[in-house]
């Protein structure tokens, strides 16, 4: 009686088992079949995203944001288009020139094809044409694939991003400070003032120089060559000026500065060293990054973090200076940095080695968005800079998120396909740089061919 109930029970007979197991396995199919037609159903493409192939690269360039930014489109065969940006200040050529090794390819092969093109790029404003590229293939990947670009790339360790700004510099402390309280007044949790010896140069017995040289001057020589120093008096008056600017925003708020000016290192050491009482977030390109040896000698002298990386292509330098421990922090800008992928391995790489990542950025909204998604994907990730909090047209050079691209302080991370923002055609056409169109043809750059290669 019992053995027949519990045959009963579980059907456990043998026809009546294979019976059971090859509706289960129908059952199976029919699902996992009804599963992936939901899937594509959800991708929204014209067809499947292994067969999604680039058809097209245009431009359209942006001015007074608050740089030169040109947005480049990247088109496919199934209607749908990804969107990045070059570096801020640099030429649009170095995007257009990768259009004809672009064509034809799959963009969600994003790594595939960054280290393809990865030889076109530099360091500083060279790297801008690789890095959009790179920008707008995860833009579209993310589309292919119905998720958002954070999520291509591990997914996320935040739901927002905290940004730091500065603000237009006054030679005036009172005023400077008036302009950076108002910052925190609107809710930013991190500051950054410029802090350049052009405040005091003008002042007898502040700075020595050879006869003629000046700040102006001087940028075009490296640091260590300009023949420039500060005086006790000229980093006096410095650190007075930071000292009220302290004051005014509070001790409890991160300050980092920037913009010293190209000063000899040891300079660079003193002034470092009054600004220790300031409890300073940190001191931004002291000397070149590629002085690896002199930032380490400021960096175990000065009781502030030390931090570069703006002008860095490419994870490689990133590791030398953080296993030399020659900063405290690094600064990547992922526009010249090697693209979202790259800075994420960039962030992975210094906090293996112990080191904090900011991010460093000055461009459109779709810029924005990319390092958004990268800092929400990177552990170790502080805070973005905003270089556009007094553009009052900034925020409207997109369209399609569902909140503001950032407010008071921060920006939420989208949870749209891609990078979650779409240029505003209205907008943007405000705003060209004068005899450049709105993603006009670029037929000229299809056939630009070389042998890439770099072996034999």
């Amino acid at each position: 009686m019992t053995r027949k109930w519990w045959k009963n029970r579980r059907g456990l007979s043998r026809r009546g088992f294979l019976g059971s197991a090859a509706g289960t396995a129908a059952l199976g199919t029919f699902w996992a079949n009804d599963t992936i037609e939901a899937y594509q159903n959800n991708v929204k493409t014209a067809g499947k995203p292994s067969d999604l192939k680039i058809t097209d690269l245009r431009f359209a360039h942006v001015i007074g944001a608050p740089m030169r930014a040109p947005i480049i489109r990247i088109d496919t065969n199934q209607g749908i288009s990804g969107y990045g940006e070059v570096r801020d200040g640099a030429s649009v050529t170095y995007a257009l020139m990768l259009k004809s090794r672009l064509l034809g390819k799959n963009p969600c092969n994003v790594d595939r094809i960054f280290r393809e093109i990865k030889q076109f790029g530099f360091h500083a404003r060279q790297a801008g044409g690789v890095c959009g590229v790179e920008m707008a293939l995860w833009d579209l990947a993310g589309k292919a694939y119905n998720v958002p670009a954070y999520q291509l790339l591990g997914g996320k360790f935040r739901d927002k991003i905290r940004l730091y700004c500065d603000t237009t510099e006054s030679h005036d402390p009172k005023v400077y400070g008036e302009r950076l309280k108002k910052r925190r007044d609107e809710g930013f949790t991190f500051l950054k003032m410029d802090l350049g010896v052009d405040l005091v140069e003008n002042i007898p017995g502040c700075v020595s120089a050879p006869l003629g040289t000046n700040q102006r001057s001087a940028t075009l020589v490296p640091h260590m060559f300009t023949g420039m120093e500060i005086t006790e008096k000229g980093i006096g008056l410095m650190c007075d000026y930071v000292g009220q600017i302290r004051e005014m925003v509070g001790w409890d708020i991160p300050l980092a500065a920037d913009h010293f000016g190209h000063l000899g290192v040891n300079s660079c050491i003193r002034l470092g060293k009054g600004l220790t009482k300031y409890n300073m977030a940190w001191l931004e390109d002291m000397v070149p990054w590629t002085q690896t040896e002199l930032l380490k000698q400021i960096t175990n002298a000065v009781d502030i973090p030390i931090l570069t990386g703006e002008d860095i292509y490419l994870k490689e330098p990133f590791i030398e200076l953080c296993r030399n421990h020659a900063v405290d922090m690094i600064q990547p800008d992922l526009a010249t940095s090697g693209g979202l992928l790259e800075t994420k391995k960039i962030g992975d790489a210094a906090m293996e080695l112990g080191h904090a990542m900011a991010m460093h950025f000055a461009g459109t909204p779709i810029s924005f968005m990319a390092n958004v998604h990268c800092a929400a994907a990177t552990e170790n990730f502080i805070a973005l800079e905003n270089h556009s909090v007094d553009v009052p047209w900034w925020k409207n050079l997109v369209t399609g998120n569902d909140q503001p691209v950032y407010e008071k302080g921060w920006a939420v991370v989208p949870d749209k396909p891609g990078l979650g923002v779409e240029p505003n055609p209205d907008e943007v056409k405000k705003h060209l740089a004068p005899g450049t169109g709105y993603f006009e043809p670029t037929e000229n750059w299809n056939n630009e061919r070389s042998w890439d290669r770099l072996y034999s």
